[in-house]
């Protein structure tokens, strides 16, 4: 099958990212945020509002990679060492509203957080990886009910961390592997035997990077270095892909009053100078030029402490 092509991406946000990950929609306060890891950043826009006011950043003393939504104001903020709560009403470089939850791999000085999201149950599922994406390094833990437990190990560069809408699996990847994996879960969304590979791009050699699930069951995979976001039925197979203007594509997700906006981060780690807009944060009303497909996102599950 030879997926339909998407082009009507935009630059959303201007500000030059190192290495863009994590974004997330939060449904209540109807804004945008994403990270900039190597930077220890975290970023947000508000999207009702053009001026600088709308724009907010704030600085962490460690990298910081992911998050999900506690509440109006916090946050559930995966860092080097740990999951973090943290009040978003904080002045940009105050950390004083950050509150270790949950150590996570505090001990290991080689490693970091990477992708991660929360899941239909409260849960957060978080990825590590080496600092310098040494192999084998990184695991992919999941917070539940006030507990961390390693659920894969041997990992390199985990990624694409997402839920089926009926709850039935979670998908990952381990990028240099280039297979998506598909994970099935039991009612309490633990995993269930073996994981196995749903979707393997080593024939195209893609590299399969960040990734979100529609309210149909499809993946929307950002692949690193190709300046896409492609988006996989619930057969695995390929019917969009949407093309972005810069190359190095690291993260989407959904969002917007009607969750028919996607979002995608990127990187400006390691571009080429013809590569202007790496580092920028894109989006795409999926409404306006959606090659036929019906596309709705999911709202971000609200992460239960």
């Amino acid at each position: 099958m030879t997926p339909n092509l998407c082009v009507a991406s935009n630059v959303f946000d201007k500000r030059v990212c190192q290495l863009g990950e994590g974004p997330l929609w939060h449904p209540i306060q109807q804004r945008w945020y994403w990270f900039d890891i190597l930077q220890s950043r975290l970023l947000a826009k508000d999207t009702q509002v053009d001026s600088l006011q709308g724009h907010y950043s704030w600085q962490f003393d460690e990298m910081v990679s992911a998050a999900g939504w506690l509440d109006e104001h916090m946050l559930l903020i995966a860092s080097e060492t740990g999951l973090y709560s943290f009040d978003t009403r904080s002045p940009n470089s105050n950390q004083a509203s950050k509150r270790l939850v949950v150590a996570l791999e505090a001990n290991n000085l080689l490693t970091r957080s990477n992708d991660g999201r929360s899941d239909p149950w409260g849960g957060f599922w978080v990825g590590t990886m080496g600092k310098k994406a040494q192999q084998g390094l990184g695991s992919i833990y999941r917070y539940y009910q006030g507990q961390l437990r390693q659920l894969v190990t041997d990992i390199t560069i985990s990624n694409a961390i997402c839920f089926a809408p009926d709850k039935a699996c979670a998908y990952y990847t381990d990028t240099p592997s280039q297979k998506i994996m598909r994970q099935a879960l039991d009612a309490q969304g633990w995993p269930v035997g073996d994981a196995s590979v749903w979707v393997d791009l080593r024939a195209q050699n893609r590299n399969p990077d960040g990734a979100v699930v529609d309210a149909h069951g499809n993946l929307w995979n950002a692949q690193w270095g190709a300046s896409e976001v492609v988006c996989y039925n619930l057969e695995g197979e390929a019917i969009l892909r949407v093309a972005f203007g810069a190359k190095q594509i690291s993260c989407p997700a959904f969002g917007g009053p009607d969750m028919n906006v996607l979002l995608a981060t990127s990187a400006a780690v390691d571009a080429s100078a013809k590569d202007k807009h790496a580092g920028m944060t894109f989006t795409v009303d999926l409404t306006l030029d959606n090659a036929g497909i019906n596309v709705t996102g999911l709202p971000e599950y609200r992460v239960e402490l």
